[in-house]
């Protein structure tokens, strides 16, 4: 089996990172793709011995599953370019925000009867195998081809499969989860500084503390509401201090965070059906890199504001033509 990533940003990275450190695959068997050589994490993978390119037909005539790691509204271009190159023996694995399996069926569909379409959502820890994942399976793929994404997965974290329409949410909560906990862990060491403690210390120790909470609950059949009243004793400092996050919406910031997330998502998918890709959405050189593509037109379309955006598809002519 060999493995291939078309994006080679921090997802892949992350990916490889924790495939590799669970031997589930060499690395020298890993192809990444990324019009922009320049990335940290291009050159990450290629001190891991990952094989990089900047041809994304590359990456898929030497892949067997082959993960979609770019931008949501950056799929559907990806789609057009690669879509004659597919075959029968090819798994795709979405990891795009809000794109949905039958959005990307509909584009290869054009080329293959049958393409053998997935959607996961994961997170970072992977690169520590502690990720978490889901899956949902497209027309389709075959109950082998979920057995050999969970076993790709599960080798980096917990992974199970759910229904499609349940991954927006996942992506608010435990794809965006990883953001929040560095975020809360950022602030717990600020107020163990403001209290005294040196910075690396108050680092570790929050770090831990968030750990050992989430492996007590892991390994526990209670509530998390009850594991956290164990902690407060009656006219306690912890219970003062819950008092604050109360006062303060703690839950309430949480609770709308997942939510702000997950409508995010469905924005994207929006983005996505439309094809238009925004300038400012794309590093300037990657875009420059993306138009040098043959079969690529730049034409100018209005958005929402009235000012002009990029639209990308793929065209029968070789040349860059351009709309004024």
């Amino acid at each position: 089996m060999s493995v291939g990533f078309i994006g080679a940003g921090q997802l892949a990275h992350a990916l490889v990172k924790g495939f590799t450190a669970a031997g589930v695959i060499a690395t020298h068997r890993i192809t990444a793709s990324s019009p922009d050589t320049d990335l940290p994490t291009v050159s990450g993978l290629r001190k891991m011995g990952v094989n990089l390119t900047t041809s994304n037909k590359e990456t898929v005539n030497k892949s067997d599953v082959l993960f979609l790691a770019v931008k949501p509204h950056i799929i559907p271009f990806v789609l057009d370019e690669i879509g004659p190159d597919i075959e029968d023996r090819h798994l795709i694995v979405s990891c795009a925000a809000g794109v949905t399996i039958s959005s990307i069926e509909k584009k290869l569909l054009q080329y293959r009867t049958t393409p053998k379409v997935m959607r996961c959502m994961t997170n970072t820890p992977v690169v520590v195998k502690e990720g978490a994942t889901v899956y949902a399976t497209g027309t389709h793929a075959e109950v082998e081809d979920g057995k050999l994404l969970e076993q790709l997965m599960a080798s980096v974290g917990f992974c199970t499969e759910v229904e499609e329409d349940l991954i927006d949410a996942v992506t608010g909560l435990s794809g965006s989860g990883p953001a929040y906990a560095f975020t809360a862990l950022d602030a717990l060491a600020d107020g163990g500084v403001k209290m005294g403690l040196p910075r690396r210390l108050a680092v570790r120790l929050g770090a831990q503390a968030l750990l050992g909470a989430a492996k007590m609950l892991l390994d526990s059949e209670q509530h998390p509401g009850q594991l956290k009243d164990n902690v407060c004793s009656p006219g306690g400092a912890t219970i003062h201090a819950l008092h604050v996050l109360e006062s303060g919406g703690f839950r309430s910031l949480l609770i709308n965070a997942v939510e702000a997330s997950c409508i995010r998502t469905r924005e994207l998918q929006f983005l996505a059906d439309q094809e238009r890709i925004s300038p400012a959405a794309i590093k300037k050189t990657t875009l420059d890199k993306v138009l040098q593509q043959p079969g690529v037109t730049v034409s100018g379309v209005a958005n929402g504001n009235g000012k002009s955006g990029l639209n990308l598809f793929n065209n029968r002519s070789s040349g860059i033509k351009k709309k004024n």
